[in-house]
């Protein structure tokens, strides 16, 4: 559990950083030119990893459904959005809306059981929660 959890403050920590990296890159050349770049450049590591990890079949794309595939399709809006965001309304409040939003969004997946999750049911506790988090987002930008 720790593992994961020290896992999930480094990709956090990353998110973070790459958001205003591309932020200062799109002031040069432009936001979807930022987001080729960091497509291309996390390609480009995710490959160099791979060939010395070497941790997994390369043919076994071959079994993943082709929905799934298209979760890479997914980054260049990501980070579009993530630019835009951050020149628009700042770093802080930036990422505090993408938590929140990703905190609904896997409400929605783990409450219907999308993508093959196993259904979870939300409770009050939940959705205070996420509540405070909204709430206390509002106060920060106050």
């Amino acid at each position: 559990m720790l593992k994961g959890i020290i896992f999930a403050f480094i990709g956090g920590a990353c998110i973070t950083l790459q958001g205003v990296a591309n932020a200062r890159i799109s002031q040069d050349i432009g936001t979807w030119q930022a987001a080729t770049i960091t497509q291309l450049t996390g390609f480009i590591m995710a490959l160099l990893i791979y060939l010395l990890v070497r941790d997994g079949d390369l043919l076994g794309f071959r079994k993943v459904k082709p929905l799934y595939l298209a979760g890479g399709a997914f980054g260049s809006v990501i980070i579009f959005s993530e630019v835009t965001a951050i020149q628009t309304i700042g770093v802080t409040f930036t990422i505090s809306a993408l938590l929140i939003a990703q905190l609904c969004m896997t409400f929605l997946i783990d409450t219907r059981g999308w993508f093959g999750t196993v259904k979870s049911k939300m409770g009050a506790p939940q959705f205070i929660g996420l509540a405070l988090m909204i709430a206390g987002v509002l106060i920060m930008k106050l």
